[in-house]
């Protein structure tokens, strides 16, 4: 990891950390308490409704990247995490590690299968077998089960 992202994902997760606190509500909520009542103060002008809008745009603006960076770091933990799962689960359906790079089309199929299993008691899924089928023809970048968790 290079020097700035190492920096950045530094960042964000102190930020996301910081946002997510309570205490940071409460602030947010009394600067805007403060805001509205200093109102009369500056007579409701358009300077000083440009001044919150403003600032909430350029603070949301910027937490939408930050939070992004969050949620993409523990989706793909999560995923790793399930991959394993599925892995040294020797029952498991490996061709299941791929689920994340299909479309959406796809899962839509394979879960309506899954959900029809689960109706009618079959220990198989059509779905299931076509998609492992799939996962054998989809070349050398391929996920294998090794030998020790093979059936």
């Amino acid at each position: 990891m290079t020097g700035w992202r190492h920096a950045f994902t530094r960042f964000a997760k102190h930020a996301a950390s910081v946002a997510g606190h309570p205490a940071t509500f409460a602030g947010a909520a009394a600067l805007i308490v403060i805001w509205a009542a200093s109102g009369p103060l500056f007579g409701f002008s358009d300077t000083w409704q440009l001044v919150v809008n403003t600032t909430t745009t350029i603070i949301t603006f910027l937490m939408v990247f930050v939070i992004q960076n969050t949620q993409n770091r523990d989706t793909e933990a999560i995923q790793i995490k399930l991959d394993e799962l599925i892995k040294v689960t020797s029952k498991a359906n490996n061709a299941l590690l791929k689920l994340d790079e299909m479309d959406a089309d796809e899962l839509a199929r394979i879960k309506a299968d899954y959900e029809a299993s689960a109706k009618g008691g079959r220990s198989g899924s059509r779905g299931a077998k076509s998609l492992a089928k799939k996962a054998r023809k989809t070349g050398p970048g391929r996920r294998r089960r090794s030998a020790a968790t093979a059936d």
